[in-house]
């Protein structure tokens, strides 16, 4: 840390003021590991452990457990699993008695209470900063896990366990956490990255259709900005990845993890301290769908029909080509996505009122600080910036996907 003290003399009307300035640079270094295995907590993977050895400051140092309550469903005896887990391949580390259990989807983001009843286990169990939270669930879920465990003792080393797609691949793998208030998505939040990311092949087993499937709209939008070649490959496997072929989806995860990994290493920007957000794309009024559909939809499948949005407003403004739009919208419909919500439609006329898919521009804005920017496409794996949009090109954009959806039907 650099600190350079200068002293200025200021003249206002008649008097002097002294003024003082003591000038710092704080440089921010962190690093973390996405890892890929199999039966994480299985006798024979020592992965876990040797993370948590590997570390080793303090003795006696505490894990706790949070779950997703949808995936515990699912994994009743987990806990005595992990339990055995920790007893036979950790030393000097205590395991919380029981774990927490949370709401998965955006009912762990929306209500306080979740966050609220983390910190008092936190401070019952005395965690401390040596002390470890791994939450195990959907993006959601870990989300709010990684906003109390930011916040208590302002960090405490948080593991992230994604169970789903969409959180393996995308919402799991950066440094964000973050929760809903004033319904606004993500109102409340941190930039703190995790202790490590344990990405485990083998929770995606269990995952319903929606859930396997709604991941693969997060790994589009970064192909269709980033890589050419990438979007090739989810075109040429849209269906088997429909389908629930494990070969291809991993592939599709680790492929997509990369692509988020490195533009937040490398953008010049990971803490978003700017008004662009290019890994938001199609992300302005997929939040708000999410919202206006009262979270019915899933926030990848929100994602898939504001991506859909967005390029069709690129196409209409001569940016992406007919063959590139059709191609587009295709992939999406081959690997099961809607691309039209009756929602899209509602009070276009009147795009202040909160119910109004165009007020979602505003919060957007609001949301990132400055002026409006908003990603686009000017090809495939081209991607654009705009800080201004014509409402009547999105109503026409509006009205052609609708079109082109009932020549679905």
């Amino acid at each position: 840390m650099k600190m350079l003290a200068q002293c200025k003399q200021l003249h206002f009307g008649s008097r002097f003021f002294s003024m003082k300035t003591i000038k710092q640079n704080v440089p921010v270094s962190f690093s973390y590991n996405v890892h890929f295995t199999e039966e994480l907590f299985d006798q024979g993977n020592a992965l876990l452990a040797d993370l948590i050895e590997e570390k080793a400051s303090v003795a006696d140092r505490k894990i706790l457990f949070v779950f997703d309550e949808g995936m515990y469903e699912y994994h009743p005896d987990l806990f005595k699993k992990i339990e055995h887990y920790i007893s036979e391949n950790t030393s000097d580390i205590e395991l919380v008695d029981s774990p927490v259990i949370l709401p998965g989807g955006e009912r762990a983001k929306n209500d306080p209470a979740h966050v609220q009843k983390l910190y008092e286990v936190i401070n019952d169990a005395n965690l401390d900063r040596h002390s470890y939270i791994a939450a195990i669930g959907g993006g959601a879920v870990i989300d709010t896990v990684g906003y109390a465990a930011a916040t208590a003792h302002r960090g405490i080393r948080m593991i992230r366990i994604p169970t789903t797609v969409l959180a393996q691949n995308d919402a799991s793998v950066g440094v964000k956490n973050g929760i809903n208030a004033f319904g606004k998505k993500n109102f409340l939040g941190t930039f703190t990255p995790p202790f490590a990311v344990l990405n485990d092949a083998a929770f995606l087993r269990t995952l319903d259709d929606r859930d396997w499937r709604a991941g693969i709209s997060e790994a589009i939008k970064v192909a269709l900005l980033k890589d050419a070649d990438f979007f090739d490959f989810i075109d040429r496997k849209a269906r088997l990845l429909n389908e629930g072929d494990e070969a291809a989806m991993q592939k599709l995860i680790y492929r997509c993890a990369a692509l988020h990994l490195d533009h937040i290493a490398n953008s010049g920007d990971p803490f978003e301290m700017g008004s662009s957000r290019p890994l938001d794309f199609g992300h302005w009024s997929a939040h708000k769908l999410e919202q206006l559909t009262d979270y019915e939809l899933r926030h990848g499948e929100a994602v898939a029909i504001g991506i859909t949005l967005d390029v069709t407003y690129a196409y209409l403004n001569k940016m992406i080509t007919e063959d590139e739009w059709k191609r587009i919208l295709d992939v999406f419909v081959k690997t099961g996505f809607q691309i039209y919500v009756p929602e899209l439609t509602a009070r276009l006329n009147q795009p202040n009122h909160p119910n109004s898919i165009f007020h979602g521009l505003e919060e957007f804005r609001e949301h990132l600080g400055g002026e409006l920017t908003i990603m686009l496409i000017e090809g495939i794996g081209k991607e654009q910036e705009v800080h201004q949009v014509e409402y009547k090109q999105y109503i026409e954009a509006i009205s052609l996907i609708r079109s082109y959806n009932k020549q679905l039907a």
